[in-house]
Order: structure tokens, then C-alpha cells, then sequence
């Protein structure tokens, strides 16, 4: 059985925690940074658990992480 590809967009975008969970990076904290607030900003930085109604997408194109 040959080895399945990883999606290698998909694996510079999101890590997996130790428990195997998804993290990823919010989103809307590339421009147009000067009409958001500082709060806004701050908690945009942190990265975040995935939605459970994406982790069987992510699962499949992310075979081994």
C-alpha cells in the first residue's frame, strides 16, 4: 500500500497538540489594523482549538500529524 500525501498547505497552517487536537491561527489580523482595537488585536494572536465540524476534513488531508 503506497503512502498517502499530506496537504502541504493545510500542514504549515495548523499543528496538532500532544492530545491530538487541531489548533489553528485566527483569522483578520493582516490589514487594515488601525480601526481594530487593541483588545481585538491581542486576543486575534493566540491560536485557537479547531471547530469539531472540521476535524474529519482536517484528519484526512493531515494523514500523519
Amino acid at each position: 500500500m503506497p503512502k498517502m500525501k499530506t496537504n502541504r498547505a493545510a500542514a504549515k497552517r495548523f499543528k496538532t497538540t500532544g492530545t491530538g487536537k487541531i489548533m489553528r491561527n485566527k483569522a483578520y489580523k493582516s490589514h487594515i489594523l488601525t480601526k481594530k482595537s487593541q483588545k481585538r488585536k491581542r486576543n486575534l494572536r493566540k491560536s485557537t482549538v479547531l471547530d469539531a465540524t472540521n476535524v474529519k476534513n482536517m484528519k484526512k488531508i493531515l494523514p500523519y500529524s
